[in-house]
């Protein structure tokens, strides 16, 4: 495997097991398209998918990396964890992201409560319907709903109007802490990282504070090249991973096709002097 600064690869990617758009085996053929060779699948809470797009990266080419986004917790907001190479036998990972999908399931019925309640809105059918599609459901699906009934202009609309802090859907929840759940993924795989960590609301010396207790607890990357970050956001993140000695991930959280500025494999450059994920990778031979 090359470095990522010679190979269009992606670590962050979504399918229709969570809360993207497309299967995985359509999701691989745009990666495809996009000559994407090096692709991980990284649903949220579930592992469900993966069966499927490695045979479809098998067919294409791609090196497929088993992988998953897992839902944490961090004082007091939520966090988000991949693992990439994650084993195929993962019964105490498995576990783990099972009582989050309950958890998960539990939620979406209460948002559909609130929005019923409080905005008159028909939040229990959407629920319903959210809850039979998919197994494990995010609040985006209910802003895709509330999309597609008219009550919204698009998603972030639906956020802003009804299911953020204090808005009529909002439902806190607490996910896991961050040792249990860097725990589950130790049972999976070595390779664990930092999802999106310029997004979390928190001061610089926060964020710094995160980043050494999960380098710490066995993390060993962040992703320090991803959709939205502002050259800001990247030179703060390149920092951290020169202080902690931190491997640097990339990739596009893939959703949705019809989000133009966000395909898949876009975001590819990595601030100088970092060393890829894929490097470590490589020396652990991870793959299908």
């Amino acid at each position: 495997m090359n470095s990522a600064s010679e190979t269009r690869v992606d670590f962050h990617t979504h399918s229709h097991y969570s809360d993207g758009l497309l299967s995985p085996t359509d999701l691989v053929e745009r990666a495809a398209a996009r000559n994407v060779r090096v692709l991980a699948l990284t649903d949220h809470d579930t592992l469900s998918g993966l069966e499927e797009a490695a045979a479809a990266c098998e067919r294409a080419g791609i090196t497929f990396v088993r992988g998953v986004e897992v839902s944490g917790s961090y004082r007091g907001q939520a966090i988000h964890v991949l693992g990439l190479g994650v084993a195929a036998e993962a019964p105490a990972l498995q576990q783990h992201i099972d009582a989050i999908t309950h958890r998960r399931r539990e939620r979406i019925v209460e948002i559909g409560d609130r929005l019923a309640q409080r905005g008159r809105l028909p939040g229990r059918d959407m629920a319903l319907r959210i809850n039979t599609a998919h197994r494990s459901p995010t609040r985006l699906h209910i802003a895709r709903e509330l999309v597609s009934g008219g009550f919204a202009d698009d998603t972030q609309h639906a956020f802003d109007r009804w299911l953020n802090r204090s808005k009529p859907g909002h439902v806190p929840i607490e996910w896991p802490a961050l040792e249990p759940t860097l725990a589950a993924l130790r049972t999976a795989t070595p390779h664990i990282v930092l999802a999106h960590p310029h997004r979390y609301r928190l001061s610089a010396g926060g964020l710094r504070t995160l980043v050494g207790e999960f380098a710490a607890a066995g993390g060993i990357g962040l992703e320090a090249s991803i959709a939205g970050m502002s050259p800001g956001d990247t030179d703060r993140i390149a920092s951290l991973c020169r202080k902690f000695r931190l491997a640097a991930s990339l990739g596009s959280d893939f959703h949705d096709p019809a989000v133009p500025w966000n395909p898949l494999g876009r975001w590819l450059k990595l601030a100088d002097g970092l060393e890829p994920i894929t490097d470590r990778f490589e020396r652990a031979h991870v793959g299908n």
